[in-house]
């Protein structure tokens, strides 16, 4: 893991949990309307696991963000529904619906994209700031 050292190294990490924040929501809204013939095959929602990172001299210089962990499923449990003429049926008639709350996944999609561009808006703010702190000297 590379070091903390500044606060183009906290954004770009923090980006980055987002991007794959984002990625994971696009996962799950594409399978959220797919059905399975058994419940354990049926899709599950999937979603980050974030962890606080510390620069190695955390003390003085007060740097940290975040990464990505891992990925984990949500435990909800997929619908049930009675659907005998659909071809994926089970021979009870009954098909599995994806374990998906799209309108979570839209709120998180909103929020993600949200703290994305705020960290965007950090590095842009930081370079205006530097240019002008390199022009004063001129």
């Amino acid at each position: 893991m590379a070091e903390i050292r500044n606060v183009f190294d906290i954004a770009a990490r923090a980006m980055g949990a987002q991007l794959t924040r984002l990625n994971t929501v696009a996962s799950n809204i594409a399978n959220a309307q797919s059905v399975a013939t058994r419940e354990e095959d049926a899709y599950r929602a999937i979603k980050p696991i974030f962890a606080a990172r510390y620069a190695a001299n955390f003390r003085n210089s007060g740097l940290s963000t975040v990464d990505v962990e891992g990925l984990y499923e949500v435990e909800t449990a997929p619908q049930r529904i009675f659907q005998p003429d659909h071809p994926k049926a089970n021979e009870d008639g009954f098909i599995f619906a994806a374990a998906v709350n799209t309108d979570e996944e839209l709120v998180e999609m909103l929020e993600a994209s949200r703290q994305y561009e705020n960290n965007l808006e950090v590095v842009s703010t930081l370079r205006s700031l530097m240019a002008r702190t390199a022009n004063m000297g001129r």
